[in-house]
């Protein structure tokens, strides 16, 4: 089991630290695509797993879920979260385990998801259908003092319901000035660096695990494609996700690392409850 970098009261003390903190912004990876950004005392949180759900559903299939690494935090001693996302229904992304202790201890809390999984997520949840603030890649949303802005995902594919909405999805938020890319899962589809380009992101947190037809899972951005990705869109900084969670399905962040820094894009490998500064 990998250890994490700081979790439970260590992470909690870490990030309670720089709530009245003003300038930059601060993040924190949670493992696989979770990550929670902390701005003028607000918090938002990314697509967090923080559970065993998926190890336990699939213990005794032909597919197990193995963990890697070890769980930062309880999701219910996050007590402080103003806006959690979710970028598609895929447990790891919208998981009932994680969720469900937060909304009970966060009872301002406001969920974005895409607008096409919208009676999906409140069955999931257990939350009346009106109540999670639905994205598509037209919409621009404020929530709180965050601008949401929606990006379709491929993974595999753009995918659509019928009405033209996407299943999959990622978002660039915009905050004080700044612009963190959260990708979601996904590949990179013919356009995806044209999207990006005009929001020149502060941050841009792309998978690394890649596309690999023999997991039978849906794939993501490979180690390569998440370095050069980052380069061709012009972020300052990114940091990779999607790894060290399940034995199946990873990749080693040293192989991102040598692709960053053969296409010369600036980025940070964090661990488990490590923190990102940005001022």
């Amino acid at each position: 089991m990998i250890p994490a970098f700081q979790k439970d009261d260590t992470l909690l003390a870490d990030i309670r630290a720089t709530f009245g903190e003003q300038n930059g912004f601060r993040l924190w990876w949670l493992g696989q695509s979770g990550f929670l950004l902390q701005w003028r005392g607000r918090h938002l949180l990314f697509d967090p797993y923080l559970s065993d759900s998926l190890t336990k559903k699939y213990a005794e299939t032909d597919r197990p879920h193995v963990r890697m690494s070890e769980r930062a935090i309880d999701p219910g001693r996050l007590d402080f979260i103003d806006i959690v996302t979710s970028s598609h229904n895929h447990t790891d992304h919208l998981d009932g385990d994680t969720l469900g202790p937060m909304l009970s201890t966060n009872p301002g809390i406001r969920v974005v998801v895409p607008e096409a999984n919208r009676t999906f997520i409140a069955g999931r949840l257990g939350c009346d259908v009106d109540f999670p603030i639905g994205m598509n890649d037209t919409f621009v949303k404020d929530v709180d003092e965050f601008r949401f802005y929606g990006i379709p995902a491929a993974h595999n594919e753009v995918e659509r319901d019928d009405l033209g909405q996407c299943k999959f999805m990622g978002y660039v938020v915009e905050f004080g000035g700044y612009r963190i890319y959260h990708s979601g899962d996904t590949l990179w589809f013919k356009g995806l660096d044209e999207l990006l380009m005009p929001f020149a992101v502060d941050v841009a947190l792309l998978p690394i695990n890649g596309n690999r037809p023999e997991r039978r899972v849906a794939g993501n951005l490979s180690a390569e494609e998440a370095a050069q990705l980052g380069k061709e869109i012009g972020a300052g900084c990114v940091i990779p996700h999607h790894f060290h969670l399940f034995e199946f399905n990873t990749e080693e962040p040293e192989l991102f690392e040598k692709e960053a820094r053969r296409y010369g894009t600036p980025y940070r490998v964090l661990r488990i409850g490590e923190k990102y500064s940005f001022s």
